[in-house]
This record gives C-alpha cells, sequence and structure tokens, in this order.
C-alpha cells in the first residue's frame, strides 16, 4: 500500500495529475493488489500472465473497456515507476494491448435545451447569481468541471474577456468569453461573491459555507435547475461541455480552434463531435426533408 501512495506522490508531483485521477489510480491499483494475495504474489512482483487474467476477470466481471483502459493507464505508470527505481528490470505490460473501445458519441444539448438550463437560476438570489455565472462560464467556454471550480481570481479578467486556465498535465490554455457570460461573471464577482466570501481567498466561487466549490456540489445544482427547466435526467456538467463542443461545430468552428479550446492534446479526441454534428444534421434531415 506504502509503494501505491509514494507512487501517486510522485506522479502528482512529476505529472500535475488531477485529485480525481489519482484516486481512480489508488483504486484500480488497490484492487489489483487485493486481487493478487490468493496467489501468492505482491503487486511489485506481478507478471505479464498475471495482468492478462486480471483483465479477463475485469471483462468477465462486465467491466466498461474504459475503466480497463483506465486500470492499464494505472499499471502501466506504476511499472514505469517501479523500473526507474531500479526494484526490477522488465515490465509486465511492456506487450499488453488496451481492450477495444466501443464507438461512443457525447451525448448533447439542443440550443433550446440549454438556453432553458442557463434561465433556470433565480438570479434576485445569490446562490442563483452564482449558479447563473457557473452555468453561463462553462457553457461559453467548454471548461472541464474540475476546471471550473478551481479557478483562480488572477486567471480570471473580465477586462479583456478571458480565463487562463490549467486543464490536465498542467498546461494552460486561453479561453475568451462571449457577452452573455462575461456580464453574469462580472455581477457574480461584484454582488454575490462578496456575501459568500467568509475569508480572504483567492477561489472565484465559494460555497454557501464559504469554502471553494466542489464538482460533486455544482453537478447537484445542475441537476436541480435540469428539474426546474423540464429537462430529462441525466443533465451533467459534462454535458454542457459537449454542448459547448457541438454548437461551435454546427456554427462551422474549426476542429483545431475546438481542439486548443477544450484542451485536447490529440486532435482525434476532438473529432468525436464530428460524429455529433453529422448525427443532428442526418437527424434534421430525417425531419424536415419531404423524402427524408
Amino acid at each position: 500500500m506504502n509503494d501505491i501512495s509514494v507512487f501517486l506522490d510522485k506522479l502528482w508531483l512529476q505529472q500535475g495529475v488531477s485529485q480525481h485521477t489519482l484516486s481512480a489510480y489508488r483504486s484500480d491499483l488497490v484492487h489489483f493488489q487485493n486481487w493478487l494475495q490468493p496467489r501468492g504474489v505482491d503487486l511489485v512482483a506481478a507478471s505479464r500472465q498475471d495482468l492478462e487474467d486480471y483483465l479477463a476477470h475485469l471483462s468477465k466481471a462486465g467491466m466498461h473497456p474504459r475503466s480497463q483502459s483506465r486500470f492499464l493507464s494505472a499499471v502501466r505508470k506504476y511499472f514505469r515507476y517501479i523500473l526507474q527505481q531500479g526494484v526490477r528490470a522488465d515490465d509486465p505490460c511492456a506487450h499488453l494491448h488496451s481492450p477495444k473501445q466501443p464507438a461512443s458519441i457525447p451525448k448533447s444539448l439542443s440550443e433550446d435545451a440549454v438556453s432553458a438550463l442557463l434561465a433556470a437560476p433565480n438570479v434576485t438570489e445569490t446562490l442563483g447569481l452564482r449558479d447563473k455565472a457557473m452555468l453561463e462560464l462553462l457553457y461559453a467556454t467548454g471548461l472541464r468541471v474540475s476546471e471550473l471550480v478551481q479557478l483562480q481570481m488572477n486567471e480570471v479578467s473580465v477586462r479583456q474577456g478571458l480565463v487562463r486556465v490549467v486543464g490536465k498535465g498542467n498546461k494552460e490554455r486561453l479561453v475568451p468569453l462571449g457577452e452573455e457570460a462575461l456580464h453574469w461573471l462580472a455581477e457574480y464577482l461584484r454582488v454575490a461573491r462578496p456575501e459568500l466570501m467568509k475569508q480572504n481567498r483567492d477561489v472565484v466561487f465559494f460555497s454557501l459555507r464559504g469554502q471553494q466549490m466542489t464538482r460533486q456540489t455544482f453537478w447537484h445544482r445542475i441537476r436541480h435547475y435540469a428539474v426546474i427547466a423540464g429537462l430529462p435526467e441525466g443533465i451533467s456538467p459534462h454535458r454542457l461541455r459537449h454542448a459547448f463542443a457541438t454548437h461551435l461545430l454546427n456554427h462551422g468552428a474549426d476542429l483545431r480552434a475546438l481542439q486548443m479550446l477544450l484542451g485536447h492534446s490529440d486532435i482525434a479526441t476532438t473529432q468525436i463531435y464530428t460524429e455529433v454534428a453529422k448525427a443532428r444534421l442526418k437527424q434534421l434531415h430525417e425531419q424536415h426533408h419531404p423524402r427524408g
């Protein structure tokens, strides 16, 4: 267990991996370690055969291929660390292949649905104004929810209409804000933030208790507004990120520009949104064309 903790500490220090990912990696490695115990094998001594058998076990148990790939990512990084420490001379992950991922198109929201969601908060109330600013900012920028709740005051420029985002792998990017998002962010900073701030801290968005907002709290707030707006279940902050990307593409945005705005290191990750746009066009054609 200590080996895992030391490894994760090194990963955080060297690569700036998020706490969410570190928690997932810890869970994956601990479960693998526990599975190895009846075999009389320590995690550090696991063989390629152990890994293949465990992956087969995960598959049989119904684990999604994406979760299996996350486990492989964790274990590959772990054994790379073990090699660097000179604890063993071989890498049991060297020739392992990631499970084939099913084609998955992100679920988006229509522009009308987004408008209804953004109109749901009561902006005459402190929390409503905060939530309105957060929703508008999320839809205007396509930020990950973790990036949104971690925003600091020195990363936001209302005057220039920009936010500086520190994303995955500690990579920075500048994202412009639209007029609506700018307006509501400025209102929040002027009216609601001073009321929520219990102590002098640099975080942009505060909870009712004056703490930094959490991903979970904001997720619950979005679910609350989805009910008010009469939207179906399953609305999440990530759906707004998908909507941001899809709506930009629908209105002619360049894929490379979208890649930069979303903070994707590989354009292949961004290209999935072209499938969303195609699916939407096909649906519109079938709906409105006389021979659709």
